[in-house]
């Protein structure tokens, strides 16, 4: 477990502050006019923007914070014991605190282009049965994005320089697919920021309990699945005295 600091609080503000703001940014530009434009390539433009930010601020943060900007991925992090609980706290109410910056940073510059699209608001689309799909659909990808982060960033045999750019382009994709249907927030804070300035909260439960829902399924994925089925390389000496890298299963004690 990793000890944080101020650095590391004021990195996940900043950090969400700027992810909030251009993804607002991107969604009132894009996505304001409503109908069919949602359903065609301005979301992969949209996808991609997102994808894109995340992975800049990750290569940004990642040293000082871990680059959560997510209280679904810090919810992880507590359930991996990789963060304390108390500075886990923090770390929620500065990335709730960056969304609305991002958010209020939106509403000042793009006023009647961000009325439109409630400065970026995510909201459950009429294609979807109800909240409930909607909380679904909003548990999937964030169980996606939630699972990279915890099986590349955060495991130690994996190749975690790989890690922003993994994490990127899942949240780019899963944005592309479920945009239309939620807003594809995926993201408490991310939420948060654009429903409290607009006003427009919708259906609240479906961006809180669907995230945290999918960010406790990965971890469990990633502990009794992906973790403990992992090979570690070992090296073996031939007769020549030449040494080569062999996988071989990580035998684990029971209870550990």
């Amino acid at each position: 477990m990793q000890d944080r600091g101020l650095a590391a609080y004021i990195a996940e503000l900043v950090g969400t502050f700027i992810l909030v703001f251009i993804i607002g940014s991107v969604v009132s530009l894009y996505a304001a006019a409503g109908g069919a434009a949602q359903f065609g390539s301005d979301f992969a433009v949209i996808g991609l923007t997102q994808g894109l930010v995340l992975f800049s601020m990750i290569q940004v943060f990642g040293g000082v914070s871990g680059a959560h900007l997510n209280p679904a991925v810090t919810t992880a992090a507590v359930l991996l014991k990789r963060i304390d609980p108390i500075d886990a706290v923090v770390y929620v109410l500065a990335q709730l605190s960056g969304g609305v910056l991002g958010a209020l940073l939106v509403k000042g510059l793009l006023l009647d282009e961000g009325r439109a699209g409630n400065y970026g608001a995510a909201q459950v689309s009429d294609l979807l049965g109800g909240p409930l799909q909607g909380a679904i659909v909003e548990g999937i990808g964030t169980f996606l994005i939630v699972l990279v982060v915890v099986a590349v960033a955060m495991n130690a045999r994996a190749w975690r320089e790989w890690a922003p750019l993994s994490i990127g382009l899942t949240f780019a994709f899963c944005v592309m697919v479920f945009g239309p249907l939620t807003g594809a927030s995926f993201n408490p804070a991310r939420w948060f920021g654009p429903a409290l300035i607009s006003g427009e909260y919708g259906d609240v439960w479906p961006y809180v309990v669907g995230p945290l829902v999918g960010a406790v399924l990965a971890v469990a994925l990633y502990r009794f699945v992906i973790l403990a089925g992992e090979t570690e390389d070992i090296l073996v000496e031939d007769s020549r005295g030449r040494t080569t890298e062999v996988k071989a299963r990580v035998e684990k004690a029971p209870g550990t």
